[in-house]
């Protein structure tokens, strides 16, 4: 439309200046133009009806995963695109180009929560693209990002830890704890000190008691939910990785038969659950962890970590999902770790961050690439430095890029239900 309006005025503009029989005919061209304005507007009123909406969106998406919503619009002109404007936990294209009056826009789920999408802008041109079309169409879905439980529901950890209880690394395990397992004939080479003399008296002949490691163990998640955990690596908070990896062992330690409690805090102590059987307690920590808000306020490892001292009198397996900037900012958490270490058996769980890693190996530019290089190298070095301490006072650590945090966490667990450390 703005290059026939300007057009026409060119053209009037010289009827005017040349006179005569032009001046006379200057109307002329804004004639034709409006002429041609009202067909273009007669033959795309039909395309500007009431348009009609049909989506398709999912109703539960894990946290870093992608899906897509279908959108089908009735009618649909030619050309018809669309502008979406997505909540703070989605992100995806805000374009969306139609095909046939149907789109299927693919998005990120970012953040934990329920994110509502509203509106759908669309535009559109008219048949002769003398003028572009609008118009809104209510949304009004939701879309619920919850916690990551596709190891889960791969069937991965089932298969690990079944393989380890009923396959080779049982064997390891039997002998070594101190549950009953089975009684069996007693042969030369045996240790004497397994003999079950009543049972051997019942049927005249030596039997041996055969002990595997104990079940039932406690098992406190302990989640760190202050503001260091709000930190973006690999394209997801920290906070939100962590709770991968608790769900993951969680249902690891269910299928193990041991009790699952969960602890989240942050400047305070903020839910504390104690442990129940495994496969009943995942459900519950499920919706916990989905519940979790993203906090910005900083972490009282003294406060929570007394606090979960006083709760769980009986030796557990707790696992302390964490952060830290330096020696500095640790030397409380450390402090009070090594108490909880001196009655229960701890693992410590932190992430890598593989950007801070990849500035180490890749040589610097300019200035400011010398600066990051040793600002990185100074981080990595007091990271090593603190873990170091809590390795020598006992404390299991597991301290591995986002990817691989789950697979060691549960092979760390694994291992010290197979020697009964517990």
């Amino acid at each position: 439309m703005l290059w026939g309006a300007s057009g026409t005025l060119v053209v009037s503009a010289l009827g005017l200046i040349w006179g005569g029989v032009l001046r006379d005919l200057a109307w002329l061209p804004w004639t034709v133009l409006g002429g041609v304005a009202l067909a273009d507007l007669a033959f795309s009123m039909a395309q500007g009806r009431r348009k009609a909406l049909d989506l398709r969106v999912p109703a539960e998406v894990f946290v870093g995963e992608e899906a897509s919503i279908d959108l089908s619009i009735q009618p649909h002109p030619a050309g018809l695109t669309g502008l979406l404007d997505w909540p703070e936990g989605l992100t995806g294209a805000s374009v969306v180009a139609f095909a046939e009056g149907r789109a299927k826009i693919r998005f990120r789920a970012v953040r934990r929560g329920i994110w509502r999408l509203d509106n759908l802008w669309l535009r559109w041109p008219s048949r002769l693209s003398l003028f572009e079309f609008g118009a809104k169409l209510g949304m009004a879905v939701a879309v619920r990002v919850v916690p990551n439980v596709r190891p889960v529901q791969s069937g991965q950890i089932t298969t690990t830890v079944m393989s380890t209880l009923y396959g080779v690394k049982e064997n390891r395990a039997i002998g070594e704890g101190s549950e009953f397992h089975q009684l069996r004939d007693f042969v030369k080479g045996m240790d004497v000190k397994t003999i079950d003399w009543k049972r051997s008296a019942r049927r005249r002949a030596l039997v041996a008691r055969e002990l595997r490691a104990e079940r039932n163990h406690h098992v406190i998640l302990a989640l760190d939910n202050g503001y260091l955990m709000r930190e973006e690596i690999a394209g997801l908070p920290k906070i939100d990785h962590a709770t991968t990896a608790a769900l993951s062992v969680a249902w690891a330690a269910a299928i193990g038969g041991d009790l699952v409690g969960y602890f989240s805090y942050d400047a305070r102590p903020r839910i504390f659950v104690s442990p129940q059987p495994g496969r009943q307690a995942f459900a519950r920590l499920r919706s916990w962890t989905a519940d979790l808000s993203y906090v910005g306020r900083e972490t009282n490892h003294t406060l929570a970590l007394t606090e979960l001292n006083a709760r769980t009198p009986k030796r557990s397996l707790i696992i302390v999902f964490t952060d830290f900037i330096d020696t500095t900012s640790a030397a409380l958490m450390v402090e009070n770790i090594g108490l909880l270490a001196k009655r229960h058996l701890v693992i410590f769980v932190t992430l890598r961050d593989p950007e801070t890693e990849a500035l180490i190996e890749t040589g610097p530019e300019d200035l400011d690439g010398v600066a990051s290089l040793v600002a990185a190298n100074q981080a990595i070095v007091e990271r090593r430095l603190v873990l170091e301490q809590l390795t020598r006072m006992g404390v299991t650590i597991v301290d591995a890029k986002p990817g691989m945090v789950t697979a060691q966490l549960i092979s760390a667990y694994l291992e010290i239900k197979a020697r009964d450390l517990i």
